[in-house]
């Protein structure tokens, strides 16, 4: 099974910068793609950032030119740098992972973290 152990998050003044982080691990597993999505209260889960395995990114708009996704695939991990932050960010933020198996039957479904909170308030 694919296992997912978020860390980063918590509250951070408007302007402020904070990390997220989140490894991976399933022995029988490859990791396509990685990311993270958020959910705000009342509000639909919604795309961040995602990364390819070969370094593609991709961004939603309100993330541009603030957040920086990052991956390292040796260790399964991604990493989100937020930077500027609104008190519109405050979202619980999730880890996604796309997880192809690698032994039969090589299926291929998507796997979340827990969520951590991240609360951007003065």
């Amino acid at each position: 099974q694919v296992q997912l152990v978020e860390s980063g998050g918590g509250l951070v003044q408007p302007g402020g910068s904070l990390g997220l982080s989140c490894v991976a691990s399933g022995p029988l597993f490859t990791f396509n793609v990685m990311g993270w999505y958020r959910q705000a209260p009342g509000k639909q889960r919604e795309l961040v950032a995602t990364i390819t395995r070969g370094g593609t990114t991709n961004y939603a708009d309100s993330a541009k030119n603030r957040f920086t996704i990052s991956r390292d695939s040796a260790e399964n991990t991604v990493t989100l740098q937020m930077n500027s932050l609104k008190p519109e960010d405050t979202a619980v933020y999730y880890c996604y992972v796309q997880g192809v198996r690698i032994v039969s039957p090589f299926d291929l479904n998507s796997y979340w973290g827990q969520g951590t909170q991240v609360t951007v308030s003065s």
